[in-house]
């Protein structure tokens, strides 16, 4: 069996992205330098994004449109990429995000060194986040800061969406496709660690929604599903044994 061409996948889940995903494609194509294929993940056969992946697809032909069909949501929609999935490695953010774009190749260098789970971080090694909800802001910067005070998590921001790994790992870093919003990212951060993945941390300048539209932030339902997963962190993750995390910082930051 030969090996695929395809270096890595970056799965972007959209609902009726239409002007972030047009610039985000126009980025990708600039900045991504490893043989790639964009998988644009959608739920819906009506939804707007088709048009801007058919759009972008004329020259950019690493861009393909997959419709999810296993369940609504981002926790399904992410399986069904890695399920379609031609490279080795995945990379997993939202197409309304400008800065994991930036930081594609210090993910790559990371796993080349032999990380096999790299998350981005917004809060320690110069990381920030700007724009997007101010609630949503403070309860993820508070609970990323308590998780690692009082669990032995080895990352700073395990709550970002933006986490490159193997394909072959998926089916151990997630299990649960009931996760609302991009809660399983959380999920997979804590699994990798559980399960003895060694893990790396870029840090990003993060700018939510920087062309508008709508987020899907929803306050009670998010808060309950990272609650679960967070109490699963503080019990299972043994602060005695807290992982090291090999960091590495962007040229100018």
């Amino acid at each position: 069996m030969t090996a695929s061409p395809v270096a890595l996948t970056i799965l972007l889940p959209v609902r009726n992205e239409t002007l972030n995903l047009r610039v985000m494609l126009r980025i990708l194509r600039a900045v991504v330098v490893v043989p790639h294929e964009i998988l644009v993940i959608f739920d819906d056969e009506k939804d707007t994004s088709i048009a801007i992946v058919e759009e972008a697809r004329v020259s950019y032909p690493q861009v393909r449109p997959l419709l999810n069909r296993s369940g609504r949501g981002v926790a399904f929609a992410i399986q069904a990429g890695v399920m379609a999935a031609a490279g080795e490695r995945v990379l997993i953010f939202a197409a309304d995000e400008v800065g994991p774009a930036l930081v594609i190749d210090d993910m790559m260098a990371l796993m080349d060194e032999g990380t096999d789970f790299v998350s981005a971080t917004r809060y320690s090694h110069g990381g920030r986040r700007l724009g997007g909800s101010l609630v949503g802001h403070l309860l993820s910067r508070v609970a990323n800061w308590l998780l690692y005070a009082i669990s032995g998590t080895g990352l700073s921001d395990s709550t970002t969406g933006i986490k490159m790994f193997r394909r072959v790992d998926f089916p151990r870093l997630s299990r649960d496709t009931k996760s609302v919003g991009w809660a399983i990212a959380f999920e997979m951060a804590i699994n990798a660690q559980l399960i003895g993945l060694t893990l790396g941390e870029v840090p990003i300048i993060s700018i939510d929604r920087l062309f508008g539209g709508k987020s899907s932030f929803q306050l009670i339902p998010w808060v309950s599903n990272y609650f679960g997963y967070f109490l699963t962190a503080v019990t299972r993750l043994p602060r005695a044994k807290r992982p090291q995390v090999k960091v590495r910082v962007p040229t100018g930051m």
